[in-house]
């Protein structure tokens, strides 16, 4: 087997990979860096296929950025003339029939005046005490009514698990928060609320073109696609793949944390490490939809899907082009049939009328959204310091075991460069 040396190893060629790969390489430009990923193509989950016509990604990144910063690094890596469309985010409820402004919470004044006044007086009358699960803390906040007419059933058949299983604080930031004040006030006329990401910002080629601006800076040879690591000798400070084994002074990893504990030999515990898995259909039409939307949320458990997005309202086709997202507890699917029900749900629903189906695709998110529970927070970050005494650091959304951002990753590969450098 070969032998090679190298400063440093990244496993995984995702966001937060290639974003450690390009900080550590502005830092330290004379030290070498090989990033390993197991597919043959990197990108990891943010990756586009393109298809009849259609630019679809494996499941709806669209890319929200609070530091203006962040953002003008990945664009200054694009090439000249990159169309990135920014967009003011329209997004829905579909409850009962009718299509309530995202989100629920701050829109309840757009129910049935008796439901509305059912979540009015649920909220002012809401239960009291320290909330010690992640549904308990939604009832505490905003009443049952709210919380059992959208957030409860929409969130477990996006998590498929129980909220009552979660950590209180499992979505952090990226819960719509909203008290009694906040509520009262968007519903003044012309008032509306949009959450945390009221707008977004996409690239007409697709995600994948941030990896191409990621990509771009890195010397020759740096990615090595269709090399998964196999083993970690921590012992001896090697990395072994199926094809070498390398030298290493330090690992950054974006590998799904209880991966990267068993490539190390580290004791831990696996059955804390729990999540859903997310079936994505990609679906192309010969003709337009709905528009004036991006996204609909569907909480009712009769309906197959979660969630809806449009690329084509976003990038302005003229052929309706959707993702549709099922949240599962298992990778057990029956694809065939799951998406003959999605069709079926689509025409209820009303977004499929007479359009025909010309193109689709689909792929399987394993895992998708992580289970933040207590366990898992604590078996967390008894990991990562373990594993960093060892100069290996576990980074991004499945390598922290957390629910975070793009931005985040990059954010966080950023402050890690910079605290070894």
């Amino acid at each position: 087997m070969n032998q090679e040396n190298s400063d440093i190893v990244v496993i995984g060629a995702g966001v937060s990979g290639l974003s450690f790969a390009n900080w550590w390489r502005e830092l330290h430009p004379d030290q070498r860096v090989i990033v390993l990923e197991a597919a043959d193509e990197p990108g990891g989950y943010c990756r586009t296929v393109e298809r009849a016509g259609f630019v679809w990604d494996y499941s709806g990144h669209f890319f929200h950025f609070k530091d203006p910063a962040i953002e003008a690094w990945l664009r200054a890596r694009m090439p000249d003339g990159s169309d990135v469309r920014t967009v003011e985010r329209i997004a829905k409820i579909r409850y009962a029939g009718l299509d309530i402004d995202f989100p629920f919470q701050t829109h309840i004044h757009q129910l049935p005046k008796a439901e509305f006044i059912e979540c009015l007086v649920e909220l002012y009358f809401r239960p009291g005490g320290e909330p010690q699960s992640f549904g308990e803390m939604l009832d505490a906040r905003l009443g049952k009514a709210i919380t059992e007419k959208f957030l409860r059933p929409y969130n477990e058949k996006l998590y498929a698990t129980s909220l009552d299983a979660l950590d209180k604080d499992a979505m952090g930031r990226f819960f719509p928060h909203a008290d009694i004040a906040d509520i009262i006030a968007n519903m003044r006329p012309g008032k509306r609320s949009h959450g945390y990401n009221a707008s977004f910002t996409y690239p007409a080629g697709g995600a994948v073109q941030y990896i191409r601006a990621l990509e771009r800076d890195l010397p020759a040879g740096t990615i090595a696609c269709g090399e998964p690591v196999v083993a970690i000798d921590r012992a001896a400070k090697r990395v072994r793949t199926p094809k070498r084994e390398i030298a290493y002074s330090r690992i950054i990893s974006s590998a799904p944390l209880p991966k990267l504990a068993q490539l190390a030999a580290i004791e831990h515990d696996p059955r804390v490490f729990t999540s859903n898995r997310v079936l994505v259909f990609n679906l192309g039409f010969d003709a337009k939809g709905p528009r004036d939307i991006h996204w609909m949320y569907f909480p009712d458990r009769e309906v197959s899907f979660y969630r809806v997005g449009w690329y084509d309202n976003i990038l302005g086709g003229d052929r309706m082009s959707l993702y549709v997202e099922i949240g599962a507890a298992s990778t057990d699917f029956d694809v065939d049939a799951l998406q003959a029900r999605v069709l079926a749900d689509l025409v209820r629903e009303g977004i499929v009328t007479d359009q025909r189906l010309v193109a689709s695709h689909h792929v399987v998110l394993d895992p998708a959204y992580v289970h933040i529970t207590r366990a898992s927070l604590a078996e967390t970050a008894r990991l990562k310091t373990a594993l960093a005494a060892e100069s290996i650091y576990s980074v991004g959304r499945y390598g922290g075991w957390t629910y975070c951002s793009i931005e985040d990753n990059v954010i966080e590969t950023r402050a890690l460069a910079k605290q070894l450098a």
